[in-house]
């Protein structure tokens, strides 16, 4: 059983390092969350705040996953947006996701203001144009967030990009004043925290071996087991075994990040002079940002197949320095990876298994935002208020090509290609 973090930047600047005890003996909940990651922790805040009873069980530590390991920006909408779903499955659902897009973000703030918790949250996030391809793409993306009710969003040249990213690598950016960015696995630690001030009960080293699927449903661990009226399936990534139907409709993935040096105060001003976060806007794309003690995180590239890489250091920081060349000399501090899930689609998957067992997973990159809305949905629909829940249900779930052990290669080649038309500008 895991009784520490993965080395990272994230876990070395933990506000507080407390660790719960493994579940032992039988207990009865309303709800049993499985999996600590944003999504159960949303959940279960969710339904805390409505007055249920929730138990959550985790295999390792609260944010051990992507949850605690990712790039920590606020981005809004789904990996694929609103013109894909309309393209897709209609208008009608493009509509209706589109009303969600911007949720996730208010989740966040409203939980980190509720209950005071200290993740070092910014405001602003920019999207950074590599060619002028995507510089139109990023024209048509502030049309479609505002057609769908973002009105935060600010299209810069070339000439003003470098006023908010101290390079000469892009044609252009947009800016999203309602995004931001935070340390994730303190906000993790923050809102497991809360939900325990509402009287929530979280057990971690508590891998689940079993569901019995029943009303009421059995949740089994190796020395206890939890008695519920339903279940939340939210280990994402990190989930083995137990909903194997789910696991072939997504693939873990990896991807890595570096943190450098704490940097000098006119450093930090030349890198991103307002302290935005940022991504590109690549298939294959990199993001970065400050951290609060100042710091640059930068991240970028996927593993298929959640493979572990031998040197992040040395895949990461070429790309590091074509962004910021003055960065020669300093010296990298962190490195680390972390697993998140991909689907076909690259559209989250939300679903009932029975009358009394949910799950969502998936979110292909946009994990941060929409595990929130994710939680919020899920604890309406336990509520009996399922609307929004079943939109985000009705999308298709396919399996990869190939099964399980095709879907690596097949994914990697569709990668390659995408890469390839970043780099040519077509």
């Amino acid at each position: 059983m895991t009784t520490t973090y993965p080395d990272s930047y994230y876990a070395a600047s933990i506000n507080e390092a407390d660790q719960r005890e493994p579940l032992v003996g039988d207990t009865r909940a309303d709800v049993c969350v499985i999996g600590a990651g944003f999504t159960g922790l949303s959940t279960a805040l969710h339904l805390a705040e409505r007055g249920f009873k929730v138990v959550v069980l985790e295999a390792g530590r609260v944010g051990f996953g992507a949850s605690g390991r990712n790039g920590g920006q606020i981005v809004h909408s789904y990996s694929r947006d609103m013109d894909f779903i309309e393209r897709n499955y209609g208008k009608d659902m493009a509509v209706e996701m589109g009303k969600m897009a911007f949720e996730g973000g208010r989740i966040i703030r409203r939980f980190v203001d509720q209950y005071k918790i200290d993740c070092d949250l910014k405001d602003g996030g920019i999207f950074a144009a590599c060619n002028r391809k995507q510089m139109k793409e990023l024209e048509g993306k502030k049309a479609l967030w505002e057609k769908h009710g973002n009105t935060s969003l600010e299209l810069l040249d070339a000439k003003q990009t470098q006023n908010y990213v101290g390079t000469e690598r892009y044609e252009g950016a947009l800016l999203d004043n309602s995004g931001g960015h935070l340390h994730p696995l303190n906000l993790a630690r923050g809102e497991a925290k809360a939900f325990e001030s509402l009287g929530g009960k979280i057990y971690e080293q508590s891998s689940v071996t079993e569901i019995q699927k029943g009303e009421p449903a059995v949740v089994k661990t190796a020395s206890g087991q939890v008695t519920c009226d339903f279940v939340m399936v939210a280990g994402n990534a990190y989930l083995t075994g137990l909903l194997p139907q789910q696991e072939q409709k997504s693939m873990p993935c990896g991807t890595q990040i570096i943190t450098t040096e704490p940097l000098s105060k006119d450093l930090q001003e030349q890198l991103l002079p307002k302290d935005n976060c940022v991504e590109d806007c690549n298939y294959l794309l990199d993001y970065f940002r400050l951290s609060g003690d100042g710091r640059l995180i930068y991240g970028g590239g996927v593993t298929y197949g959640a493979r572990e890489p031998d040197k992040i250091e040395a895949l990461i920081k070429p790309k590091m320095l074509k962004t910021f060349p003055q960065l020669k000399n300093v010296k990298v501090d962190y490195a680390w990876t972390g697993n998140f899930l991909l689907t076909l689609m690259r559209l989250p998957q939300f679903g009932r298994i029975g009358s009394n067992v949910y799950y969502a997973q998936g979110y292909s990159g946009h994990g941060v935002t929409s595990t929130h809305l994710a939680g919020e949905l899920i604890a309406s629909a336990i509520q009996g208020q399922a609307q929004r829940f079943d939109i985000m249900a009705s999308l298709p779930q396919h399996p990869f090509p190939g099964g399980r052990i095709m879907r690596v290669p097949y994914t990697a080649m569709g990668a390659f290609y995408y890469d390839m038309r970043d780099k040519l500008g077509i």
